[in-house]
């Protein structure tokens, strides 16, 4: 059955982050160097845990992953961005346009799960080290992360095979640099209730349910190195989550602020703009964070510019 939107053929419009036409080579500079900033820093962190055997570990497995998950989750966005910018266009095609929805989606989801996951090994190594390796065995890691992709996967698929329900009176003008579901949902047309349940079912279980996990492995890691004696052994126990825990508080921060300014604001142009923090400007950093504050990585990523094995 073919959807509605190709019967009516409405038009599908990205609006950017500005429309101020004098702005437009500042913001395809800007985001084109946060973009290869981005895919460079997160495939060193990805050939630093492949190539150094000392980095063969659950917790770099998990980065590995994690990097891998930023560089899609920019690559679904910013590259149509500056396409658009070059050639003066605001248009993405239909299909285009369900492909973004898709995979924003999936690599914002699977950010989310990977870092839920981490968080866990990190609550293992700190209270539980002496059966580190015996929990967390590579066929466990492997579970974890093929458990994170499949839902993550089978959730994207779902909220975007709901959005071809949806039809479109009018072409359809984002006020976003990429299609986001919500904003698809509230310029539709048609009945929107079963996309909206869906979407705040998918929320509640993807996301709340990751964070819940998160804080609660951190109740325990807290509660662990407070029962350290030594305040070198408590520096020890929280330097090994302190990259970790930076990642997670400016995912987390920077995603919860773009939703509670824009349902106060209701201003879908200041949410475009506040979205690029945790779409583009959070996994820019990323790699940084573990890179400075981890000396295995830094040392790994040193033999790698000396040429060394």
């Amino acid at each position: 059955m073919e959807p509605k939107n190709n019967t009516l053929n409405p038009k599908f419009l990205l609006l950017g982050i500005s429309e101020d036409p004098t702005l437009q080579p500042f913001l395809f500079g800007l985001f084109l160097s946060m973009y290869l900033v981005t895919v460079l820093g997160n495939l060193l962190i990805i050939m630093a845990t492949i190539s150094n055997s000392h980095l063969h570990t659950p917790m770099y497995f998990f980065l590995s992953n994690l990097s891998f998950a930023d560089i899609g989750l920019t690559t679904t966005s910013i590259p149509k961005m500056l396409v658009n910018i070059q050639t003066h266009s605001k248009v993405i095609t239909y299909a285009g346009c369900l492909t973004q929805i898709y995979f924003f989606i999936l690599f914002c989801v699977l950010d989310n799960f990977l870092l839920a996951v981490m968080a866990y090994d990190r609550y293992v190594a700190i209270c539980h080290p002496l059966h580190y390796m015996v929990i967390m065995n590579h066929q466990l890691c492997g579970w974890l992360v093929l458990a994170c992709w499949v839902t993550t996967v089978l959730n994207s698929l779902l909220e975007t095979l709901m959005a071809f329900r949806l039809s479109f009176c009018t072409d359809v003008e984002i006020p976003h640099f990429m299609c986001e579901l919500n904003q698809l949902v509230q310029l539709s047309c048609s009945d929107t209730f079963p996309n909206v349940m869906v979407m705040y079912f998918a929320a509640v279980l993807l996301a709340g349910g990751p964070l819940a996990g998160i804080l609660y492995s951190y109740s325990k890691i807290v509660s662990s190195i407070r029962a350290i004696s030594s305040a070198q052994g408590k520096y020890k126990a929280f330097s090994t989550c302190a990259s970790h825990l930076s990642v997670v508080s400016l995912f987390y921060s920077t995603l919860l602020g773009v939703y509670l300014s824009s349902s106060i604001t209701q201003n879908s142009q200041s949410t475009a703009r506040a979205s690029v923090m945790y779409s583009v400007v959070t996994p820019m950093l990323n790699p940084f964070i573990y890179s400075l504050r981890n000396k295995d990585i830094s040392g790994a990523l040193r033999r790698i510019f000396q040429g060394k094995p």
